[in-house]
């Protein structure tokens, strides 16, 4: 019986299995929902500037290069100024030693952390997850990293948590070591766009969902391409075959 149980716990989806007794996330209205959905370069830029002043001190993004941002509208010297902004370790030089230079666009996204046990030393022992596939790695996708940015409540009456702990109404068990990181005002928008946690936590969704599946326009745009081919197809077989048994008495 033991055994029988065990089979079908490792059998449930991991959707089940992740979820716990977190509610599902609601759907929101994404620009890069349904077949012809394509993304907000406008949010897509917000959303990294979000990731850049706020998340990226905690998280990395060891997927994405700096040039993988004339993606999102920036010009090549946008995107060599804002890798410029950082160093990294290169080398060994002629004397067999390492150095440091300012980032090139070819460079991946700084880590804020040296090593994994420095980032669990910081963040008291737990280690900050990477973000580059965070949208396809978790259930819900765009939809419940804004549940997750927008989920933090008070903690019930008779809920007790840990050091570091804080309570999130949509995180499996409902603590998360990972403190509130948006705010109202805390990340200066340029183009006007309000400065409010909902309109922070929607752009960096769709940012995430952008690095997660930076490809994601290109299968669309190939997917229609190829049911109209396939449809033409069928068609074209179709007025052969009526020609060709045309003539055919019986048929």
């Amino acid at each position: 019986m033991k055994l029988i149980i065990t089979l079908l716990v490792l059998m449930m989806p991991v959707s089940v299995l992740a979820a716990g007794d977190a509610p599902t996330p609601h759907k929101q209205e994404w620009n890069f929902n349904g077949p012809f959905g394509t993304f907000d370069r406008g949010a897509l830029q917000r959303g990294f500037q979000v990731y850049k002043q706020v998340c990226s001190a905690c998280h990395s993004m060891n997927h994405v290069s700096y040039r993988n941002l004339s993606a999102l509208g920036y010009s090549e010297a946008q995107v060599k100024a804002i890798a410029s902004e950082y160093t990294v370790m290169d080398g060994p030089n002629d004397e067999g030693e390492m150095f440091e230079r300012p980032a090139k666009p070819s460079d991946r996204f700084k880590n804020p952390y040296t090593n994994d046990q420095q980032a669990r030393y910081v963040n008291n022992g737990a280690l900050p997850v990477d973000l580059s596939l965070i949208a396809k790695a978790r259930v819900g996708g765009a939809d419940y990293i804004y549940a997750l940015m927008t989920g933090y409540k008070d903690a019930p009456e008779g809920e007790t948590l840990g050091t570091g702990q804080y309570w999130n109404k949509y995180m499996a068990g409902h603590k998360i070591a990972m403190a509130p990181p948006l705010a109202d005002d805390v990340v200066a928008y340029e183009d006007g766009s309000p400065t409010t946690l909902d309109q922070y936590a929607k752009d960096v969704s769709e940012f995430l969902m952008w690095t997660a599946e930076p490809h994601m326009e290109i299968r669309k745009r190939t997917g229609v391409k190829a049911v109209l081919f396939l449809l033409i197809f069928a068609g074209l077989l179709y007025t052969v075959k009526r020609k060709i048994w045309a003539n055919v008495k019986g048929h």
